[in-house]
């Protein structure tokens, strides 16, 4: 077994990275309940149509099998808004709007993304079920702020996108080839007047006034008034840019959708935006660990103190309640190097190793 191999996109955390992770998500569920947000715990597997329904979104990227006990067929969550959506209309659904809830665990890809090998990775986060108004946008988006920086995340950059926009500028219409051509930057390829969009792009200051230039017939004045309204309210330690015809991982978002991303970590670390759970509006992000444990963060400092034997259980407690790990020998074979500790007690007292 020393050489099995695991499935591609697949692997163990080990220490100190897997200590990392429950760090980090403690970090920012501890964080977002600071604001109300209370944790619900939806399963890992459930019936294919359940975790696809509350958000209408595609089966494509499920992991599928067929129950042995229903004979129905079951996936594993590739996201869990759904499930938070699933558990908001139906068991909560009683429940007076809006509700905060926060989730966090493991999902699992069909395949891996093009920026990120993983199939499994930690996705942790929160909904707010009931509005998408400015006041809503604004606490989701300073909440996945403050849990980032809980958890460590410095020199942030918060990219801002209105998913709905070809279809508010073109209402009824089928506008498939104009969004796959924006979505490429493809700008030979996009009609003339809407080539502004992709100039729209960059530092939020600029790039909104380009939008508000092109955007003549006021279609886009209220999404606009209401970035401005959010960017006014954010930490001036977080940079804003602006990409208005952005859709790619916004497949289910309405009119607003952001991603979070530190110049320390490679790619995106969160994402969310507005939605709808059939008629109620909803906001909500998602933050993945992954990016974050590569990029060394919550490792924390390794303080294992090695306690001969002998030691009376009264003084390792003692020793514990100060902030030590203590790892206690159990036979006179055990020694501090083995046990990859930091400290040993010697003389009632702990002692770096050398």
């Amino acid at each position: 077994m020393t050489n099995a191999l695991l499935p591609t996109g697949f692997r163990d955390r080990l220490p100190p990275e897997a200590d990392a992770s429950a760090r980090l998500v403690r970090a920012v569920l501890d964080t977002v309940a600071g604001y109300g947000y209370e944790r619900v715990q939806p399963p890992l597997a459930e019936f294919e149509v359940s975790l696809t329904g509350a958000l209408g979104t595609s089966s494509r990227d499920l992991l599928r099998f067929v129950d042995p006990v229903s004979g129905e067929t079951m996936a594993v969550r590739s996201d869990i808004t759904g499930q938070i959506g699933r558990i908001a209309r139906g068991r909560m659904g009683h429940h007076p709007r809006p509700i905060r809830l926060s989730y966090g665990g493991p999902v699992v890809k069909l395949r891996a993304g093009q920026l990120r090998p993983e199939r499994e990775m930690m996705q942790v986060g929160a909904e707010l079920i009931g509005l998408d108004s400015v006041p809503a946008v604004t606490e989701i988006v300073t909440v996945a702020i403050e849990a980032l920086k809980a958890a460590g995340v410095r020199d942030m950059t918060l990219d801002l996108t209105l998913p709905d926009l070809i279809d508010t500028l073109l209402p009824g219409m089928d506008s498939t080839a104009l969004k796959d051509r924006l979505d490429a930057k493809d700008t030979a390829a996009v009609p003339k007047e809407f080539r502004p969009l992709i100039a729209a792009t960059g530092a939020y200051a600029e790039a909104a006034a380009r939008l508000r230039s092109f955007d003549t017939a006021g279609r886009l004045s209220t999404r606009l008034d209401a970035l401005d309204a959010l960017v006014a309210a954010l930490p001036a330690d977080v940079r804003v840019t602006l990409d208005p015809t952005e859709r790619h991982g916004f497949e289910y978002q309405s009119w607003f959708g952001f991603s979070l991303f530190s110049d320390h970590t490679a790619g995106e670390i969160a994402r969310g935006g507005s939605y709808r759970l059939g008629e109620e509006p909803a906001i909500g992000f998602s933050a993945y660990i992954d990016p974050l444990i590569d990029a060394g963060l919550a490792q924390g400092e390794r303080r294992r103190l090695f306690l001969p034997l002998g030691t009376l259980p009264q003084k390792a407690a003692k020793l514990r309640a100060e902030g030590w790990v203590t790892v206690a020998a159990l036979g006179p074979e055990d020694t501090a190097q083995a046990q990859i500790c930091t400290h040993i007690l010697s003389n009632g007292r702990p002692v770096p190793i050398d």
